[in-house]
């Protein structure tokens, strides 16, 4: 992750970094997936990677991570979801959510979220797994907020959001004590190494560069 950074001299890490770090860290392959829950695959094991930032990656207790787009409209033909039950649209966005956890189960033993949760400037970062498992919608109470939303409860606590204009599903995971924590602690000047002390570190030849004339 820190050599990535060094590499490109940013201190932005986001999803794809995220994926191929994990991946290299675990010896897994890193195959991109349009599904996004098996992005890191290792034998029977698959990983979505996930990442969120926070303020405070040592101590948070839950996060809102974004799973895709559950439209009705694509899948359903319904438009106008305000034209029916709140509890019957939440199971349908479920649905659609299970579905492709359904999909991915179907082809890996064990399937996981690993998520890295990112503090300001990278300095303080945490690392979760959790399960990714299918939503049981008639555990689900349903209601819209405020905003237009429509938020799904489970035994009372809130497990989703879905945002009817764009289709925006996110599931909010509890964050476990038991999280993997680490501090980078770079010089301040890590980031300001030039492009030529990163070519010559490397050996860099002329000849790795060709120009090709046009026909």
């Amino acid at each position: 992750m820190l050599a990535s950074l060094i590499v490109r001299g940013t201190d932005q890490f986001e999803g794809t970094d995220w994926e191929r770090a994990f991946a290299n860290a675990i010896g897994a392959d890193w195959k991109p997936s349009n599904v996004g829950l098996d992005d890191v695959v290792l034998g029977n094991c698959c990983w979505g990677a996930k990442t969120v930032k926070n303020n405070k990656p040592f101590s948070a207790r839950a996060v809102r991570l974004i799973s895709g787009r559950n439209s009705l409209d694509f899948s359903y033909g319904i438009s106008d979801v305000r034209s029916i039950d709140e509890s019957e649209v939440g199971a349908r966005v479920l649905a659609i959510y299970n579905d492709r956890v359904s999909s991915v189960r179907a082809r890996f033993k064990h399937v996981r979220t690993v998520v890295l949760m990112k503090g300001p400037d990278l300095r303080e970062n945490a690392v979760f797994e959790v399960e990714t498992v299918r939503l049981e919608a008639e555990k689900f109470v349903w209601s819209w907020n405020k905003n237009g939303n429509l938020v799904g409860f489970e035994n009372g606590v809130q497990r989703v959001t879905w945002q009817p204009h764009g289709s925006q599903f996110t599931l909010h995971e509890s964050v476990p004590s038991s999280r993997s924590m680490f501090r980078l602690l770079p010089p301040d000047n890590v980031f300001e190494i030039s492009a030529i002390r990163l070519l010559e570190s490397v050996g860099f030849e002329e000849d790795w560069v060709q120009v090709v004339e046009s026909v």
